[in-house]
């Protein structure tokens, strides 16, 4: 039994199809990439198994139970967790105060969750911020106040939406051990990601997903050479240098 299946979802928005019949799983204790260009569907994807979309047709089950259309919250408190790809800050509070509100799921004492805020500060790397203004820190730091805000929720799996996109390369390079750090804690992660090199590094299995269907699913190697993948997302280019890495 697979910790996540989506099995034959499709979503669509009026005429538009923005899913097509698609399936792929999670094993849990995986970090798992959903990859593929903008526009495919895999923000859409996310909304669907996280409680803010409803498919048009099929279903999610996780942990063997249909989870189809709960609502966020309550899938929040039995242990799903999301980052969003547009991070949001809660700009009038402190980084320590932004941590903690995801805290407050489970610990309704202002003193627990700010203890529990300060555990999470320090396993993404931001302990030495957590006085400071949240709008007051970097892209880096507010991706990392944003995969705070949903570790501090203390989830089984954390869906994760471009967590690397608008970092640079030595700033890609100090997430990456922080995220592999979360799996190897316990917590089974999913992954939107277009920094592929990040994606060959961390991700145990990938699907690929294109104009709202999957193409391809496999190791980062097998997927990586897979003619359609490259076709339809990669370019020969780049696939040819992430080969050279698998």
């Amino acid at each position: 039994m697979s910790y996540l299946a989506v099995e034959n979802v499709s979503k669509r928005f009026g005429g538009l199809l923005a899913i097509g019949d698609a399936s792929f799983t999670v094993e849990q204790g995986s970090i798992t990439g959903l990859i593929g260009p903008n526009g495919a569907g895999k923000t859409t994807m996310f909304a669907i198994v996280s409680g803010f979309l409803k498919p048009s047709s099929g279903r999610v089950l996780w942990q063997g139970r249909e989870i189809t259309g709960c609502p966020p919250h309550q899938l929040a408190r039995d242990g799903i967790a999301r980052t969003f790809q547009i991070v949001q800050p809660f700009a009038g509070l402190s980084v320590r105060e932004n941590i903690a509100v995801g805290a407050f799921l489970r610990h309704r004492r202002r003193a627990d969750a700010l203890a529990l805020a300060e555990q999470v500060a320090e396993r993404v790397g931001l302990s030495h911020e957590l006085d400071k203004p949240a709008a007051a820190l970097t892209v880096a730091g507010r991706k990392r106040v944003e995969l705070a805000k949903a570790l501090a929720t203390e989830p089984k799996l954390l869906l994760l939406d471009e967590v690397l996109a608008g970092l640079n390369p030595s700033e890609v390079r100090d997430i990456v051990p922080v995220v592999r750090a979360i799996r190897d804690g316990g917590v089974t992660v999913l992954m939107i990601e277009h920094v592929m090199q990040a994606v060959m590094n961390l991700c145990d299995a990938v699907h690929v997903l294109a104009q709202g269907r999957i193409i391809a699913g496999g190791t980062p190697a097998e997927v990586v050479g897979n003619p359609a993948v490259v076709e339809a997302y990669l370019g020969h280019g780049a696939a040819t240098r992430l080969a050279g890495h698998a």
